[in-house]
C-alpha cells in the first residue's frame, strides 16, 4: 500500500466515522492524489467538485477533468456552477464551495466531507495569519476535523502528494491563479516558504508541530474558561450579565480572556472590531464601551456587561 493511502487508513481510523462520504476534488494535484488513494482504498465515497467559473475555460476544463476521472474511477460524481458575489472573492469561494459541499453530502447522505489540505496547506496557513497578527487560537491552523469536513492529508507533504501521482502516472489539473503574486497566500506558497527553507528545511514540519501544540493548549484553556464561566456567572439582569468580580480577580488573566471572547461569541456580538488591548481591557475588568456597542460597568462586586 502506498504511504498516502496508508496515511488515509490510519486518519479514518482514528478520526472519522465510518460510512460513505464525500471527496472534495478541484482537479489539482492534492485532491486527485486524495481520490486515487480512496479508490485504492476500495472507501465508498461520492465525488464533489465546485466550479467557481473564476477562470473561464480552465474551470469548466477542470469541472470536465473531475468528471471523466469520477468515471474511470466508477464513482458518483456530484458538480455545480457557482457564480461569486462581488467584493473579497478568496474568502466568497471558500464560503460558497464549502456550503456547496455540504449540500452535496446531504443530497448523497454522506457522513463525512474529505478535503485534500497537506501539510504544506497547514504551515502556509500558520504564516498567512501569523503575518496578519494572530494569537494562540489562530496558530491552531486548520483543524482536522471540524463539523463534517475531514482533512486526512494534513500529515502529508506536497512532495508526497506528488511522489505518488508520478508512481500512479496519474495527470492533474494546474489552476493558472496560483502563479498570481498579487495573492498574499501564493507569495508565502512561492517566495516566503522556500526562504524559511534557507534556514530550516523541516520547516513545514516545525510549523505542523506548532498547531498541534497550539490546539492542545486552546482546548485547555477553554476547558478552564468555561469551568471559569459558571463558577462566574450571575443570573442575568434582563439584557445585561453579570458576573462575580471576586471569582474574576483571582483567574489568571488569559483565562479571564477566553470568558469573554466565549461570551462574545455565545451572545453573537461582533468581533471584527475587537482588538488585542481591547481583549486585554475587558480581562482587566476596565469600565468603558467596547466595538459594536458592548459596555462594561461595576456596580460594588460585579461586573455588568451588555449592549447599549
Amino acid at each position: 500500500m502506498a504511504p498516502l493511502s496508508q496515511a488515509i487508513r490510519e486518519f479514518f481510523r482514528t478520526h472519522a466515522p465510518k460510512g460513505s462520504g464525500l471527496v472534495a476534488v478541484s482537479g489539482g494535484a492534492d485532491s486527485v492524489a486524495m481520490l486515487r488513494a480512496f479508490a485504492e482504498l476500495g472507501m465508498p465515497a461520492t465525488v464533489g467538485h465546485v466550479n467557481h467559473q473564476l477562470r473561464g475555460a480552465e474551470s469548466d476544463g477542470d469541472e470536465a477533468f473531475v468528471i471523466e476521472l469520477a468515471a474511470q474511477l466508477n464513482l458518483h460524481c456530484l458538480t455545480k456552477r457557482v457564480v461569486l458575489p462581488a467584493g473579497n472573492l478568496e474568502n466568497a469561494a471558500r464560503t460558497i464551495r464549502y456550503e456547496t459541499l455540504t449540500e452535496f453530502a446531504v443530497q448523497s447522505q454522506c457522513q463525512w466531507i474529505a478535503t485534500a489540505h497537506t501539510a504544506d496547506d497547514q504551515a502556509e496557513t500558520i504564516l498567512h495569519r501569523l503575518i496578519r497578527g494572530t494569537g494562540l487560537t489562530g496558530l491552531r491552523g486548520i483543524a482536522e476535523v471540524r463539523g463534517l469536513i475531514t482533512r486526512p492529508l494534513l500529515n502529508v507533504s506536497r512532495a508526497e502528494v506528488l511522489e505518488y501521482l508520478q508512481h500512479l502516472n496519474q495527470p492533474f489539473r494546474t489552476d493558472s491563479s496560483n502563479a498570481d503574486l498579487g495573492f498574499t497566500r501564493n507569495r508565502i506558497r512561492a517566495e516566503l516558504v522556500p526562504l524559511l527553507k534557507t534556514f530550516n528545511p523541516q520547516i513545514v514540519d516545525v510549523l505542523g508541530r506548532v498547531a498541534e501544540q497550539a490546539h492542545e493548549a486552546v482546548e485547555r484553556l477553554d476547558s478552564q474558561a468555561d469551568q471559569l464561566l459558571a463558577a462566574a456567572e450571575l443570573p442575568r439582569a434582563g439584557n445585561v450579565l453579570v458576573f462575580d468580580v471576586n471569582v474574576l480577580s483571582l483567574a489568571p488573566p488569559a483565562v479571564v480572556r477566553d470568558l469573554f471572547r466565549r461570551v462574545w461569541q455565545r451572545e453573537s456580538w461582533a468581533v471584527d472590531g475587537m482588538t488585542h488591548a481591547h481583549w486585554h481591557r475587558v480581562a482587566a475588568l476596565t469600565v468603558g464601551d467596547y466595538p459594536a456597542g458592548v459596555t462594561l460597568k461595576r456596580v460594588g462586586r460585579v461586573v455588568q456587561l451588555g449592549i447599549k
